[in-house]
């Protein structure tokens, strides 16, 4: 998969984009968003390669327009979920330095008090229900936390229209519960949003290779009579500008959505991943397109040509100096290298007081052996 396979949504020529009529500190904060994220996963990938970090490790160098672009486009409360490749969907939804990198070290201090690491980061007060390591596994989960939603608004009489964003890799199509998801959602009408983070490759095997209609991967939306929109994923203004009236007219209607998202990843499927598979000139052209470089440069620079045919430049282009723009890679730079020395200090969760707890959410008599239960004593159920 070459850059040159690239299909954007379509372009409105008439008038200008919505991230054109968005403040200068908005724009700012999507290019912080994402250098933050990228400097954050450079430094994993140095931690994982000295053994400080276990188990395995998907970093998000690349894709990190994806989750910044989206999450900005949808409310505060609305819950997300999410795959393994998940450090970048905590960050961008409001993690902090210290709790993502705790957890990624394993440390009690982290997000998910040192049990879950790399690829299961959960963050209730920011709506981050994981981080899931079983391919395809968010999707049933999302499709679930879309129609609590409705059944919490319509029901129980609480809360407002909700949308859940539930993100997947190209390869998570293949699997069962993914149709068995989409299904239950057009049957529902569950406002769930399947982001397919579409890197073109799942682990090592190109899309072409190994799902059906990976040209027109509308074809699967349609089936079950769902919404679909295709986008470049490598501009995060082009992402905001047609995600948010698709997100925004689902959350109205009440209804499911895919969106076939174009990306691309850097680095390999995983930390160990010899990637033989593509050529260090397909890695090259794609990182000619770099996202944070592209936001960079418009942020930096008043004018090169018009946005769109018809249209000037956005108000807030030029509007970051390069003394900030310095001075905000010095910042992000300090951020992560703190959170590294906070996770390096903390502790290692007590086994004998987190081995049992988060297991059940409300245990109730005889359900399992608990806390005083120690290998080798008899089981209290028995």
């Amino acid at each position: 998969m070459t850059p040159t396979t690239m299909t954007p949504a379509p372009k409105t020529k008439s008038a200008p984009r919505l991230s054109d009529s968005l403040p200068a500190a908005t724009i700012t904060k999507w290019l912080r968003d994402m250098m933050l994220i990228r400097e954050f996963e450079l430094r994993t990938m140095a931690a994982y390669q000295q053994a400080k970090i276990g188990g395995f490790c998907h970093v998000y160098i690349g894709q990190e327009a994806t989750a910044v672009g989206t999450i900005a486009a949808v409310n505060r409360d609305d819950p997300v979920i999410t795959a393994y490749r998940d450090h970048g969907h905590a960050l961008a939804r409001g993690m902090s330095c210290r709790a993502c990198m705790a957890e990624m070290y394993g440390k009690s201090t982290g997000c998910a008090k040192g049990k879950g690491g790399s690829m299961h980061m959960f963050d209730k007060p920011n709506h981050l229900y994981g981080g899931h390591g079983i391919v395809g596994a968010q999707t049933g989960l999302g499709v679930g936390l879309a129609f609590a939603t409705r059944y919490e608004r319509e029901v129980l009489g609480k809360g407002s229209k909700k949308v859940c964003l539930c993100y997947l890799g190209d390869g998570a199509l293949n699997q069962g519960v993914f149709h068995e998801s989409l299904n239950l959602a057009g049957l529902y009408s569950a406002p769930v949003i399947y982001i397919v983070e579409n890197n073109g490759y799942s682990m090592g095997t190109s899309i072409e290779r190994g799902t059906t209609m990976a040209h027109d991967l509308g074809a699967k939306a349609a089936a079950y009579g769902i919404d679909f929109i295709q986008i470049d994923g490598m501009d995060i203004c082009n992402i905001y500008d047609h995600f948010k009236p698709f997100a925004d007219d689902l959350r109205e209607r009440q209804r499911p959505g895919f969106v076939d998202l174009k990306t691309y990843r850097y680095q390999g499927h995983s930390m160990s991943d010899p990637q033989k598979y593509r050529t260090k000139e397909e890695v090259g052209e794609w990182q000619q397109r770099d996202s944070i470089d592209r936001l960079a440069h418009m942020l930096l620079n008043k004018s090169d040509e018009p946005r769109q045919s018809g249209s000037g430049p956005a108000p807030w282009r030029g509007s970051l100096t390069e003394d900030a723009y310095k001075e905000t890679q010095k910042a992000i730079r300090e951020e992560v290298r703190d959170s590294i020395d906070f996770a390096e200090k903390s502790d290692a969760p007590d086994p004998t007081a987190e081995l049992y707890t988060d297991v059940y959410a409300n245990p109730e008599p005889n359900l399992s052996p608990i806390g005083e239960y120690r290998h080798g004593a008899k089981n209290p159920l028995l």
